[in-house]
């Protein structure tokens, strides 16, 4: 039974759960589908919102859901990143600023897990939610990318942000990592 306490990992979980169904309708690549893959694709990124306020608001977090929610948050990235470049609206260059991204998000993983087994307590940065804002906006640009027909460019909009992001990965990524070195000199 779904009580209050379990609404912010309900939508941890609905993040996860929208991911196969948003990479289905992208890699089909038709008007309809892409649209109703960005209306998933925001919806995931709002539960990502709402998840941490609705927990941190009424101090119903978990354990569980500190652990799945910046998990859920990689893959929702990493695999809109993937399906992105398989069909080509990330190619070329792109494909510098996406690998970054990736190569970031999975030391950070590896590290906080690394953590979880060790105990010390290293919190994500206002510039790290920042980051991940900047980054799941930027692929929603991508993901609509010229079916938006009321904005010219949108999809360079896109391009942009996800040169942005990766700046700003590697900067977070550089502040984690110098952070959490504190307790390997230990």
């Amino acid at each position: 039974m779904l009580s209050f306490a379990n609404i912010p990992n309900t939508l941890t979980l609905f993040r996860l759960v929208c991911i196969p169904i948003i990479i289905g309708c992208i890699i089909f690549q038709n008007f309809f589908l892409n649209w109703l893959a960005l209306i998933l694709y925001i919806l995931a990124c709002l539960s990502d919102f709402f998840d941490g306020y609705i927990a941190r608001k009424f101090s119903i977090e978990s354990t569980f859901g500190k652990f799945l929610d910046p998990i859920a948050d990689k893959i929702l990235v990493i695999s809109i990143i993937f399906i992105l470049v398989a069909i080509s609206k990330i190619e070329g260059l792109l494909i510098f600023p996406s690998l970054i991204i990736i190569v970031r998000e999975v030391l950070v993983s590896g590290l906080r897990e690394f953590f979880v087994q060790n105990k010390p307590d290293i919190n994500v940065s206002k510039l790290s939610k920042i980051k991940t804002f900047l980054q799941m906006v930027t692929l929603g640009f991508l993901i609509i990318g010229n079916d938006f027909i009321y904005i010219e460019n949108i999809f360079l909009v896109g391009e942009i942000g996800l040169w942005l992001s990766s700046i700003l990965t590697i900067y977070t990524g550089y502040i984690y990592f110098k952070n959490s070195f504190k307790f390997f000199e230990k």
